[in-house]
């Protein structure tokens, strides 16, 4: 009994009080107690504090516990899960509980608890999920929740919170789901909300939130559900939101928006639950899309809305009698773009006549001025200490790259092209173009450029944590978790998407690997070497190729038989850098010969042998036994069959029947949802906690 390190007794009919924690406080090995689920009465003992100093979950979730939360529960020091939710308790949160350092998942859902929410919780800086939701909890939200750099998911619906949103919380870049839904919280949202890079889903109905829809929201294209409905937003909805590509539903209902529905909503493929109804709408319901199918229920309460009879909806009629008013509308619109052209010609003028005389070449065809940096020669020289070895960053057979230094201390990448090789100016010239028609928060991007006779190099910002391929193979102890490989590969997806899709002429990169993805500060994965990229033009599907592109393990097969490069060829590199983070192992590895590829090695133990191929550090994430099999181990096998499952589709051999790359980014971001409670020490083996109601699952587990 005193060597006991785990309990198990949830989900039965077990009643009673909770006295035998006296016998458990005498266990010191204790690490797990559940007893979730049952019919327990009575208060949390103070002596609760007293359990083992080596306990890392405890979970009493669903029972019919009163009282407070005893303070001495802090000194459970080491503990990383504490789940009360769905009981009676009363009373404050204990300001104590902020010295729980360790603690990385907090449920206390489902209670009467009163009172504000500790500016203490500031101490959790481990914390990753936060369940507060359906309290009596009032007052503001602390400012001091930003400080949470690590929380993923936080919940505080239903409560009586009050006052504005902290600034703070728009800047948890780690923040995936945020659900501040029937609360009295009032004030603006702030215009800026791109920190959130991770965001998923956010609810912030049911509140007194008023001003306008930021126009920003439409940059987090991570985003799958958004529900603003029940406050008092002004003003037009913005045609932003059409970027979010992602998005399932959206929920604008009972607020004051007014203006037309934008057009470009209908472009949104995964959009099924559009929600617009009590607004002042007024003019064309769109055609096509989410427009197909919507319901009356959606619409109604916007009495101008027009063009949509099916539901009873009258149509628009035509208002000739403003022809006048539109010509002289016109002619003022000619004049204001006249203005602007001569103005542009007048600073191009200005920019070329500086750079000629500061010694570069003219800017390459299609700069944003306003975003283009005049670098010379001579501080390239300086920035990288006459591109000394010691600066070399890597090298490849068209170039070598250098880490420098400006003279404003900020650090780029210097791509220095081999001019030896006669393909390295064409290189140069192809990556140019497409880096400047590609813009994308996943896509390196071009600081400049500087050229003459003897000398090309390309500018462009620094990735401080190096590329994928040293994250897989360097020997310095390095290593990725299996959230942050999914993260990876999600933004590879979400560029490779917008390369494919969001152009008016779609890039090919035809060199997709590890070495060619780059990691930022934050982890954030941006895709470089653009050198033998090449562009679909208007409707064409493939490109027919002079040479071989690629490099050899991630080319796809066709290039042999067909010569042609396609979206589709680049899904396959994508497949094979897929297999290769979650196996770490090279499609060239000299184990692979014969018949025998990566591809073939991984589909012959799909599904049921995949601990045999997969990368054995995923397996042993964040356990210290390596003995012993991790505790989540059959949600970690679902997320990693998710995922192999995935990879396979997409390198097919028949260039047909591959994924699309849209289709890819939709499964990523779920699987990324999904293994978060399994990959995080979070919820573990304990199933998913407290999931918001939109995600339509049923709490279970602790």
């Amino acid at each position: 009994m005193l060597n006991l390190s785990e309990i198990f007794i949830n989900y039965n009919q077990l009643s009673g009080k909770l006295h035998f924690l006296v016998a458990l406080s005498k266990c010191r090995r204790l690490n797990t107690i559940n007893i979730s689920g049952n019919k327990f009465t009575g208060r949390l003992p103070p002596y609760m504090g007293n359990l083992s100093t080596m306990l890392e979950i405890f979970a009493a979730g669903n029972n019919m516990i009163t009282g407070s939360i005893p303070s001495t529960v802090a000194n459970l020091s080491n503990l990383l899960i504490l789940s009360l939710r769905g009981n009676n308790l009363s009373g404050k949160i204990p300001t104590t509980i902020g010295a729980m350092d360790n603690l990385q998942g907090l449920y206390l859902s489902y209670n009467s608890l009163s009172g504000n929410i500790p500016e203490e919780i500031s101490g959790l800086t481990k914390l990753v999920e936060l369940y507060l939701g359906a309290n009596k909890l009032t007052d503001p939200i602390p400012s001091s929740s930003g400080n949470l750099s690590q929380l993923q998911f936080m919940a505080l619906s239903q409560n009586s919170l009050s006052s504005t949103i902290p600034t703070s919380l728009w800047h948890l870049q780690k923040l995936m789901v945020l659900d501040l839904s029937q609360n009295s919280l009032t004030g603006f949202l702030p215009a800026d909300v791109t920190k959130l890079t991770a965001i998923t889903a956010m609810d912030l109905s049911g509140n007194k939130l008023s001003g306008d829809i930021p126009i920003s929201l439409g940059e987090l294209n991570m985003m799958i559900y958004v529900n603003l409905s029940k406050n008092l937003f002004q003003g037009s909805i913005p045609d932003s939101l059409s970027k979010l590509l992602n998005i399932e539903k959206l929920d604008l209902s009972s607020n004051a928006l007014s203006g037309v529905i934008p057009k470009a909503l209908t472009n949104l493929t995964y959009l099924a639950n559009l929600n617009l109804s009590f607004n002042r709408l007024y003019g064309q319901i769109p055609e096509g899309g989410v427009f197909s199918n919507i319901t009356l229920k959606s619409l109604m309460g916007n009495d101008a809305l027009c063009g949509l009879p099916r539901l009873g909806i009258a149509p628009c009629q035509n208002k000739t009698n403003h022809s006048r008013s539109k010509q002289q509308l016109l002619k003022v619109t000619l004049a204001a773009v006249m203005a602007i052209l001569i103005s542009a010609s007048c600073l191009c003028m200005l920019v070329i006549i500086t750079t000629r005389r500061k010694g570069n070449i003219p800017l390459p065809l299609g700069t944003n001025l306003l975003s283009y940096q005049l670098i010379s020669y001579h501080e390239l020289v300086r920035a990288t200490r006459n591109f000394s070895d010691d600066n070399l960053l890597g090298s490849g057979s068209f170039c070598k790259v250098f880490k420098g230094q400006l003279d404003d201390e900020s650090f780029i990448a210097v791509k220095v092209l081999n001019m030896q090789d006669e393909s390295a100016s064409k290189s140069f010239d192809t990556e140019c173009r497409a880096l400047q028609m590609a813009r994308h928060r996943n896509l390196v991007k071009i600081i400049s450029t500087c050229s003459n006779l003897d000398f090309k190099a390309l500018i462009l910002e620094y990735m401080p944590n190096g590329s994928l391929n040293d994250w897989l193979y360097s020997n310095d102890g390095r290593q990725l978790s299996f959230v942050q490989r999914v993260g990876i590969m999600l933004d590879v997806a979400m560029a490779i998407e917008y390369l494919h899709h969001q152009n008016i002429e779609a890039v090919l990169h035809c060199d997709l690997k590890p070495s060619n993805i780059l990691l930022d500060k934050d982890m954030i994965a941006h895709i470089s070497d653009f050198g033998i990229s090449k562009l679909l033009v208007g409707h064409d599907n493939s490109i027919m190729l002079t040479s071989t592109p690629g490099t050899v393990g991630y080319m796809a097969p066709e290039f042999g038989s067909t010569g042609k490069a396609s979206r589709a060829s680049d899904i396959y590199s994508y497949g094979i850098v897929l297999l290769e983070i979650f196996t770490r192992k090279r499609p060239t590895d000299p184990m692979f010969v014969g018949e025998l590829s990566l591809r073939r090695w991984v589909s012959q133990a799909f599904p049921h042998e995949l601990s045999n191929v997969v990368d054995s550090s995923i397996l042993q994430d964040g356990i210290e036994d390596a003995s012993r099999p991790p505790e989540n181990f059959s949600i970690l096998n679902i997320n990693l069959i998710s995922i192999i499952e995935l990879a396979l589709l997409c390198s097919i051999v028949v260039p047909e029947e591959r994924m699309t790359m849209n289709d890819v980014v939709v499964k990523l971001n779920k699987i990324k949802l999904n293994s978060i409670h399994s990959f995080e020490n979070v919820g573990a083996f304990l199933m998913t906690p407290d999931i918001p109601n939109f995600y339509q699952q049923q709490p279970k587990g602790i």
